[in-house]
């Protein structure tokens, strides 16, 4: 999966922002509104300070003057919590399309393709990486229009209140992008490393997690650890290099802003003083001098926040990078352009000329073409390689043909419900009865009990204290792999599917539990399912109607 580059990314993110451009213009809007409340607050305050202190004037006369500032703070607090309400809408919105784009980009590579990749990191970028881009679109943005537009509502009123000033901020003001720019240059890449660990470290983690059981068997548990630790290592190492560039950044920043608010207060505590004659210096009074001296810091606040959400900025890129990546994972266009259903009765399969070619240039089937009658039950034989699996999918509709054309019951496969049921049955975390309301939700319990005495597991489940509300972990664990095989076996009984499609289903079983796996497919044939069973096992032989035997990727025998 090729990394775009960091100018890419940022193309990326500038796309991703146009369905939530109103809001960030809105909460640019209700920023510059607050701005504009703080300066007439300042106002405000500077003219009561001259008021009281030079015109010795009645607290009575500065009533007004007193009810403009409250008024201006209540306004301020109004706009700013509307600008984080419009900001935070913003971030939503993408994030939201973002995620629906990413289920349905790994709905399209499908359970083949998803096999080999790590959970833990699908799982870090769909949390970690997409909520690493909410600072970017519901803080930078809206700051990158208010870091514009209330240094130059305050610029202008300084300028009128005193040209020379003005010229103090002006000089000092691109100080700060400048230093921002070259601190953050270096930002970009940590991140980019930091959300490459963060999903690494996801998948390390879940892997050794989930291979607890057999660590422990096989007192593999030090060196899991260790390697857990030296992962987690890693990770902080990076963790800490970010954080020293932001500490950099946010230090050359202050410095900067704090040296012009001082080269300011200077100015105008020597032009009050009669020291300085050059200019407007000599016009200064009491409540100009304290306006601007209070005007300042305000000027360079909105710098100081783009500052700091400049590290949002270079966050997003890295998370950016790796989605973006994941967007572009497309899988196998296939040559088959027929995507209009056509009615075919007397077929649940037919497959013509199919060819599957994998990215690393290895071929899957070559010129497979067959018809599979409703309500027939066939199995594919062949050794390890010859494209069994690599045809389930097919037919599942996981993996797409580089060639040739598929059909299930005249459609595109994948586009009705089939049941699947592989060597890992998919178990989630929940009761025994919410594993059977996936594929039945209105199933009624003596529904999922009938279910479960067709594959031998009703006196287990009746045994448990809580019935069909015992709890079962996730992936199954605790239950024997012949349970759990017999368990998704008997959710094929709850759910009306005309196609159902399996892959080894006794590997790795008992005799006892094969035999109850078999008895219970021979039972579902009777329903007339269409069922298509890759296996090396005998027994299917005897029920089958046609076997179909695999070498080097070729039909050998239909």
């Amino acid at each position: 999966m090729a990394q775009p580059s960091p100018r890419e990314a940022a193309r990326w993110l500038k796309e991703r922002q146009r369905p939530a451009l109103p809001h960030i213009r809105l909460a640019a809007l209700a920023g510059s509104l607050a701005a504009l409340a703080t300066i007439i607050q300042l106002a405000g305050v500077a003219w009561i300070a001259h008021a009281a202190l030079v015109d010795e004037a009645s607290a009575a006369s500065l009533v007004w003057v007193a009810a403009m500032v409250v008024v201006a703070i209540a306004v301020r607090a109004t706009a700013l919590a509307s600008q984080n309400r419009f900001a935070a809408r913003a971030s939503d919105e993408v994030r939201a399309r973002l995620r629906r784009d990413l289920l349905e980009r790994l709905g399209h590579l499908g359970p083949a393709r998803l096999a080999r990749k790590s959970s833990g990191t699908l799982a870090s970028e769909w949390i970690d990486q997409v909520e690493a881009l909410h600072g970017y679109y519901a803080h930078y943005l809206p700051q990158m229009i208010l870091c514009v537009t209330v240094p130059v509502m305050i610029l202008a009123m300084v300028l009128w209140l005193d040209w020379l000033a003005a010229v103090f901020l002006l000089l000092s003001a691109p100080l700060i992008p400048l230093f921002m720019a070259l601190v953050g240059m270096g930002a970009e890449k940590l991140n980019q490393q930091h959300m490459e660990t963060l999903g690494r470290l996801s998948g390390h983690f879940l892997d050794r997690l989930r291979g607890l059981t057999t660590l422990q068997l096989f007192q593999h548990t030090a060196p899991a650890t260790a390697d857990i630790a030296e992962a987690t290592d890693e990770y902080r190492r990076i963790n800490l290099k970010t954080l020293r560039v932001a500490f950099l950044s946010s230090a050359v920043l202050e410095f900067f802003a704090s040296v012009a608010i001082a080269v300011i207060a200077i100015y105008i505590g020597f032009g009050l003083l009669g020291y300085i004659e050059y200019g407007p210096s000599p016009q200064l009074t009491m409540f100009s001098g304290l306006f601007i001296l209070l005007l300042a810091p305000e000027f360079f606040q909105p710098l100081r926040q783009l500052a700091q959400h400049y590290h949002d900025r270079a966050t997003a890129l890295g998370a950016a990078a790796q989605l973006q990546a994941r967007l572009a994972d497309t899988p196998v266009t296939p040559r088959d352009n027929t995507t209009q259903a056509v009615s075919d009765p007397d077929n649940a399969l037919r497959i013509d000329e199919l060819m599957v070619t994998f990215e690393d240039g290895r071929t899957g089937l070559v010129d497979v073409s067959l018809n599979i009658p409703p309500g027939q039950l066939v199995l594919l034989e062949g050794t390890s390689g010859s494209g069994k699996s690599t045809l389930l999918n097919v037919m599942a509709g996981f993996l797409a043909p580089s060639g040739g054309s598929v059909r299930c019951f005249g459609q595109v496969p994948g586009s009705e419900p089939f049941g699947w049921l592989g060597q890992t049955p998919f178990i989630r975390q929940d009761t025994w009865a919410g594993n059977f309301r996936l594929v039945a939700p209105e199933a009624s319990d003596d529904a999922l009990l009938t279910a479960l005495e067709r594959v031998g597991l009703k006196q287990l489940v009746s045994q448990r204290p809580n019935g069909l509300d015992t709890p079962i972990q996730e992936g199954g664990a605790g239950l024997s792999g012949g349970q759990a095989r017999r368990l998704a076996l008997a959710r094929l009984f709850l759910a009306d599917y005309r196609l159902v499609l399996m892959d080894e289903p006794t590997a790795g079983l008992d005799g006892q539990s094969e035999q109850q796996v078999i008895d219970a497919i021979h039972a579902l044939r009777q329903r007339g399912v269409t069922i298509v069973i890759a296996s090396h096992h005998p027994a299917f032989r005897a029920v089958a109607d046609r076997r179909l035997l695999l070498r080097d990727g070729r039909l050998v025998n239909d």
